[in-house]
C-alpha cells in the first residue's frame, strides 16, 4: 500500500503561492520579457568583456586544456569513434564535398593566379634550367681539357701545366648546337604559319631554296644580335661561356658581324677553320682571329696559363 504524500508546511504553501502569483503578474505586465532581454544583454556584455578574454586566454594557455585533450585522445571510446569514422568513408565524403564546392574552386583559382605563386613557379623553372646548364657545362669543360690533352699528345706538344680559362671546342660546339636548335624551332614555327596562311604549293624546289636562304639570314641575325649586345648567345650562357674582346664581352655589331662571316668561312671547308680551337694555346679559331675575339669560361675557378 502506497504511503500518502508528505504534507506541505504552511510556509512552503505561502512561498509557492507567492511565486506563482508573481510569475502571473510579471507575465501579464511584460516584466518577464524585459528581464529576459536584460539578462541576455548582460551575458553578451560579460562574454565580450576584457576580463572574460583574459580568463579564456589563461584557460587556453594553461595545462588544464592540454590535459583534458590528452585524456580525450587516450580514451578508448574516442579511438573507436575515430576509427569507425575513418572506416565508414565519412571523411572521404566530406573531403569530396569540400573539394567540389564552389568556394574551394574559387580559392584554388585565386591561389593559382596569384603573382607570388607564378613568380615562385617561374623561379623554380629558371633555377632548374640553370642547374642543368651548370651540370652540362662541367661535363663539356672537362671534355675540352680531354680533347686538348689528346691533341697535344698527337701533335707532340707539351701538356699544359695549369688549366686555362679559354673555352674549348666541345663547349663551343655544344653551345652552337643549342643555338641552332632554338633557331630551328623558331624557323619551323614561322614556316608552318606562313604555309598555313599562303596555302600549299607544288613548287617545292624554289621554296626550299628560299627557305634555306631565310634560315641563313635568321641564323646570322640571331648570332650577330646576341654577340653584339650580350657577348653570348642563350646556348653560350647556359654552358657558362662568353666572348671576350680586350677584356669586355661587348664586342659591337661590326665585330660581331665579322665573327659570323668568319664562322661561316671556318665551317665551309669541312670545319678546318676551327682547328685552331684545339691547336692554339688561346683556343682561337679562324673566326676569333678575324674578329679579334676569344671565348672564355664564365665564373670559373680555372687558373690562366
Amino acid at each position: 500500500m502506497a504511503s500518502p504524500p508528505p504534507r506541505r508546511t504552511l510556509g512552503s504553501r505561502l512561498f509557492g503561492s507567492g511565486a506563482r502569483g508573481a510569475a502571473a503578474v510579471a507575465s501579464a505586465t511584460g516584466i518577464d520579457a524585459a528581464v529576459e532581454v536584460a539578462a541576455e544583454e548582460a551575458i553578451v556584455r560579460a562574454v565580450q568583456s576584457v576580463a572574460v578574454e583574459r580568463a579564456l586566454d589563461r584557460l587556453l594557455q594553461g595545462p588544464l586544456l592540454e590535459e583534458a585533450v590528452a585524456r580525450a585522445l587516450e580514451s578508448p571510446a574516442v579511438e573507436r569513434a575515430v576509427m569507425e569514422a575513418l572506416d565508414s568513408g565519412l571523411l572521404d565524403r566530406a573531403w569530396e564535398r569540400l573539394l567540389d564546392s564552389d568556394e574551394v574552386q574559387k580559392l584554388i583559382e585565386r591561389i593559382a593566379e596569384a603573382p607570388e605563386v607564378r613568380a615562385a613557379i617561374t623561379s623554380q623553372g629558371i633555377g632548374l634550367i640553370e642547374d642543368l646548364g651548370r651540370q652540362l657545362g662541367r661535363v663539356t669543360h672537362d671534355l675540352d681539357d680531354l680533347v686538348d690533352r689528346v691533341a697535344r699528345r698527337v701533335t707532340r706538344r707539351p701538356q699544359r701545366a695549369e688549366r686555362t680559362d679559354r673555352a674549348g671546342l666541345v663547349t663551343r660546339a655544344a653551345a652552337l648546337l643549342l643555338d641552332f636548335g632554338v633557331i630551328n624551332l623558331a624557323f619551323v614555327a614561322a614556316s608552318a604559319l606562313v604555309a598555313f596562311i599562303l596555302g600549299g604549293s607544288s613548287n617545292g624546289g624554289p621554296r626550299l631554296v628560299i627557305g634555306a636562304g631565310v634560315w641563313l639570314i635568321v641564323g646570322a641575325t640571331y648570332l650577330t644580335t646576341f654577340w653584339s649586345l650580350a657577348g653570348q648567345t642563350p646556348g653560350m650562357r647556359l654552358l657558362g661561356i662568353q666572348i671576350d674582346a680586350g677584356g669586355s664581352p661587348r664586342i659591337g655589331s661590326r665585330r660581331a658581324f665579322r665573327r659570323v662571316i668568319g664562322l661561316a668561312l671556318a665551317i665551309i671547308p669541312l670545319g678546318l677553320g676551327l682547328i685552331g680551337v684545339i691547336s692554339s694555346d688561346r683556343r682561337r679559331g679562324f673566326h676569333d682571329r678575324l674578329a679579334g675575339t676569344e671565348v672564355a669560361y664564365v665564373q670559373t675557378d680555372r687558373k690562366i696559363v
